[in-house]
C-alpha cells in the first residue's frame, strides 16, 4: 500500500485542494496528517480524498473540540489527539506533530517503530534514526519555505519520497 503524508496545511485551501488531487492521482490507500490544520473548514477539503485520513493535532490547532466535531461529521478525519500509533500489517507507524519534543523523543527512542511521521518544522526530511524511517513531509501551505510538499510512503518497500505541489 502507498500512504500519503501531509502536515502544516494552515488553512491554505488552494494547496490543500492540490494535495488532495495529487494523493488521489498517486492512488494512496491511507493518508496521515501530522497536524496544524488550523481551522475546521480545512478539514472539509480533505473530504475529497479517496482514502481514509488519520491525523493528530498540531500546536496551531486551537479549537480542538470544533475540529473533532467537524472531523467526525461524515468521518472526514480520524483525529487521534497528540500522538498515534498505526499498525498496517507488519508495519508500525508513529504519528505526532513534533512541537512536543518530549512526545517526539519518546516515539523516536522507543525503538519499536518502523516509521515515525512528524511535522511542525515545515522543512521536509526523510532519513533514519536507528531502524526507524523518519518522515517530515514539509508543509502543504508553503508559508515558511516557499515550497509546498507532501510525502508518499510505500509500505512494501518501506521507502518514501517527497512530492512538490
Amino acid at each position: 500500500m502507498r500512504i500519503g503524508i501531509m502536515a502544516d496545511t494552515h488553512d491554505c485551501l488552494p494547496l490543500v485542494e492540490r494535495a488532495v488531487e495529487v494523493l488521489n492521482r498517486e492512488g494512496v490507500g491511507l493518508v496521515l496528517h501530522a497536524g496544524d490544520y488550523v481551522a475546521p473548514f480545512t478539514l472539509r477539503v480533505l473530504e475529497g480524498l479517496d482514502a481514509p485520513v488519520i491525523g493528530v493535532f498540531g500546536n496551531n490547532d486551537g479549537d480542538r473540540e470544533l475540529l473533532r466535531k467537524t472531523a467526525s461529521e461524515g468521518d472526514i478525519v480520524d483525529l487521534r489527539g497528540d500522538g498515534a500509533r498505526i499498525e498496517d500489517g507488519d508495519l508500525s507507524i508513529g504519528l505526532v506533530h513534533g512541537h512536543d519534543t518530549d512526545l517526539l523523543t519518546t516515539f523516536m527512542e522507543s525503538g519499536d517503530l518502523d516509521v515515525l511521521v512528524s511535522g511542525h518544522t515545515h522543512h521536509p526530511l526523510i532519513g533514519r534514526h536507528g531502524r526507524t524511517l523518519m518522515i517530515n513531509p514539509g508543509e502543504i501551505c508553503g508559508y515558511l519555505t516557499g515550497t509546498p510538499t507532501l510525502a508518499v510512503l510505500d509500505t512494501r518497500t518501506k521507502e518514501a519520497h517527497l512530492v512538490r505541489l
